[in-house]
């Protein structure tokens, strides 16, 4: 797992509830950003969201509500499509938003919430 680029915590539990911070596509052996299609970069903030989550002691399995940022519309197809190949049924609630940019010059950035 890469660590926080800023100053913020990584993850926080309150009770059964994980808070997860954005994850963007960094290689955590490097701490450089993955710069690949956006469907490597989905993939690998996810396994950057997944290692956070394991450190917190929950999983993928477990979250409710993501939030994905991206900072360009035409790359959410292919987001989706990628998520979709992460979480199983039921999906969490999710929101996509659009903004001018985003940590490292990341096209996309994903937070979390889980639930034990």
């Amino acid at each position: 797992m890469s660590k926080p680029i800023a100053s913020y915590s990584s993850f926080r539990r309150s009770d059964s509830t994980v808070y997860c911070s954005g994850q963007i596509p960094l290689v955590p052996e490097t701490g450089e950003l993955l710069s690949g299609s956006i469907s490597e970069e989905v993939h690998r903030a996810i396994d950057n969201l997944a290692a956070v989550l394991s450190d917190a002691g929950s999983g993928l399995d477990k979250v409710v509500k993501t939030t994905v940022f991206l900072i360009d519309p035409r790359d959410y197809a292919e987001m989706d499509a990628a998520y979709r190949e992460r979480f199983a049924d039921p999906l969490p609630a999710r929101e996509a938003v659009f903004v001018a940019g985003l940590p490292k010059q990341a096209r996309v950035e994903i937070s979390a919430i889980a639930c034990d």
